[in-house]
C-alpha cells in the first residue's frame, strides 16, 4: 500500500484556506521552518487512504481479542458519546476551577468510587497509564519513608512472575530490585520473602490474581511478612478484573494501589485510545500524592496542596476524557453489575481453559481471569513454537494472546478472554486453537509460514526490534 505521500499530486486541496482577515505577525527567520513538506490529496482521496488503513488493524470490535494480562473488552459507544458531550469535550486545562465545577466533580465522584471498589481513602487521577501509576506509587513510598527519616529502606521485592514494568519503575524511582521466587504452584515462595524482606526493603510490588492467573491465597501472610519488615504493600491493578467488587486490595492488607481505567473499567487503549493509570493509598499516605489534589470547599470543588507531596507527575491533570467513560462504566453497571462482571471474566476464562484442555494439557486447578499455556511439549514434538501458534490464530480471525511471557513458564502463551466474549466466541475459538494445534502434527511448516491471509504476511521481528525503521525517508 503506497503511503500518503506517495499518493500526493502537486497542488491539490482537500479545502481552500480564506485570505488573511487579521493582521500579519511576522516571526523572526530563527523560528520559521525553510520548508514544510505536506502531502497534497482531495478530500475523497484522504478519506480513502485512511478508511483503507483501518481496515487492515485489529481491534475489540473486529473479533476475538484474548491478549493476555491486558483486558481487552468491548468498550460501549455510550460512553464515548458521553465523554463527547461539549462541557466535557471543551472544556479548557487552564481555566479556573470556579469555571470547571462540572468536571471536577467528575474527578471527585470517580476518585470517591475507585477508593471505595480498592478499600483505600484518598485518589490520584493524574498518572496518564499503567506503568506511570507505578512510577507515582513509588514515588510516594519514597516520599513516605524519607518523611521518617528512614533513608535505608533501598530495596523494593518483586516476584519473578510480575510484570516487566514493575522493576522498570522500580529503578526509575530510584530503588535496587530484589527478585522473589515463586513456589511450585506459580505463587510467591513465603521462605523467599521471608528471607528477602528486610530494613532496607522500602515496598513489595504484587499483582493479586498474578500473571499466571491465580490468586495469592497466602496474601494476608504476606502481607504480615512486609508490614513486620517495615515494608509498603504494593497493587498492581492490572489484574483487577478478576476479583473487582469481589475482594478489595485494602483489605488484603495492601497500602498502595494503581488502576488501569482503561482495562478495568472499559476506555479504550492501545491503539484506540489514552490510558489512565490512578493511584489509591491509605489515609496515612494521602499527603504524599501528587499535587494538585481536587478538593470539595464550602466555595465549590478546588484545587489543593500537600507540603509532603511527592510531585507533580503530568501537565494540567491527566487523560480526563478517559476519567468521563470510566465513571460511564461504573454508574452503569453499579457494584452488582462490576462484581458480575469479574465473576464472568474468571468463568470465561475457566470455560475456554476447560474447552482446550481435551486437546493440550493445561494442568490441574482453576484458573482466575487468564491462564497460561507452555507451548515446549509442542515445540519438542512438532517443531512448532508459541509464535507458530500465535500467528496461526491470526489466519482464523482470532487476535494472539500474549506471546513468551510470564517468563518463567517456557514457551508461553496467556489468554484472558474477558467478560464480554460470548460463550459462542469462546467454542470457535476453542476449535480454532485446536486446529492449529492438530495442524503442527499434520503440516507444521503451515505454521512456520503463517499468517497467511493478512496484507503484511511474517515480519523479522528480531530484526525489526534490533534495527526500527521508525520514519519514512521523504
Amino acid at each position: 500500500m503506497k503511503t500518503v505521500f506517495e499518493k500526493s499530486v502537486k497542488g491539490r486541496r482537500c479545502f481552500e484556506v480564506s485570505a488573511l482577515d487579521v493582521e500579519k505577525y511576522d516571526f523572526e527567520a530563527g523560528a520559521l521552518r525553510s520548508s514544510l513538506r505536506l502531502p497534497e490529496l482531495s478530500e475523497p482521496e484522504v478519506v480513502a487512504h485512511y478508511t483503507a488503513l483501518s481496515k487492515r488493524t485489529f481491534g475489540v470490535d473486529d473479533g476475538f481479542y484474548p491478549l493476555g494480562s491486558c483486558t481487552m473488552k468491548y468498550n460501549p459507544k455510550l460512553h464515548e458519546v458521553i465523554a463527547a458531550l461539549p462541557g466535557f469535550r471543551d472544556a479548557h486545562p487552564l481555566a479556573r476551577a470556579d469555571k470547571m465545577q462540572g468536571s471536577l466533580a467528575v474527578i471527585d465522584t470517580l476518585s470517591a468510587y475507585l477508593a471505595g471498589i480498592t478499600g483505600m481513602d484518598a485518589v490520584t487521577l493524574q498518572p496518564c497509564a499503567g506503568a506511570h501509576g507505578e512510577f507515582t506509587a513509588l514515588l510516594m513510598v519514597r516520599a513516605y519513608h524519607r518523611a521518617r527519616g528512614d533513608e535505608k529502606r533501598v530495596k523494593v521485592l518483586i516476584p519473578d512472575s510480575a510484570h516487566g514494568t514493575n522493576p522498570a519503575s522500580a529503578a526509575m524511582a530510584g530503588f535496587e530490585v530484589v527478585t522473589v521466587k515463586s513456589d511450585a504452584d506459580g505463587l510467591v515462595d513465603l521462605a523467599d520473602l521471608s528471607l528477602k524482606a528486610g530494613e532496607d526493603t522500602a515496598a513489595l510490588m504484587l499483582t493479586n490474581p498474578n500473571t499466571l492467573g491465580k490468586f495469592e491465597k497466602h496474601i494476608l501472610k504476606i502481607a504480615e511478612i512486609v508490614h513486620e519488615a517495615g515494608a509498603l504493600m504494593y497493587y498492581d491493578g492490572a489484574n483487577l478484573n478478576a476479583v473487582m467488587g469481589v475482594v478489595r486490595p485494602g483489605d488484603m492488607g495492601f497500602d498502595l494501589v494503581h488502576l488501569n481505567l482503561h482495562k478495568t473499567f472499559s476506555a479504550p487503549h492501545g491503539g484506540g485510545g489514552p490510558g489512565s493509570g490512578p493511584v489509591c493509598c491509605k489515609a496515612e499516605l494521602a499527603a504524599f500524592l501528587p499535587d494538585p489534589q481536587v478538593t470539595r470547599t464550602e466555595r465549590g470543588f478546588r484545587f489543593g496542596r500537600s507540603d509532603w507531596s511527592a510531585g507533580r507527575v503530568t501537565a494540567f491533570y491527566g487523560n480526563f476524557g478517559v476519567y468521563v467513560k470510566a465513571l460511564a462504566y461504573i454508574v452503569t453497571l453499579g457494584g452488582k453489575g462490576l462484581r458480575e462482571a469479574a465473576v464472568t471474566a474468571v468463568l470465561n476464562a475457566n470455560y475456554l481453559r476447560e474447552k482446550i484442555s481435551y486437546f493440550y494439557p493445561v494442568g490441574e486447578g482453576r484458573c482466575m481471569h487468564e491462564f497460561v499455556l507452555s507451548m515446549r511439549k509442542l515445540r519438542e514434538e512438532t517443531g512448532v513454537t508459541a509464535a507458530d501458534v500465535a500467528k496461526g490464530l491470526i489466519d482464523r480471525g482470532i487476535h494472539p494472546p500474549t506471546m513468551y511471557f510470564p517468563l518463567i513458564v517456557e514457551d508461553a502463551l496467556m489468554f484472558e478472554p474477558t467478560e464480554t466474549a460470548s460463550k459462542e466466541t469462546l467454542d470457535a475459538a476453542a476449535d480454532a486453537l485446536k486446529e492449529v494445534i492438530e495442524l503442527a502434527y499434520t503440516d507444521p511448516d503451515a505454521l512456520h509460514s503463517a499468517p497467511h491471509t493478512t496484507p503484511i504476511r511474517r515480519p523479522d521481528e528480531a530484526g525489526a526490534a534490533r534495527d526500527p525503521v521508525v520514519k519514512e525517508e521523504l
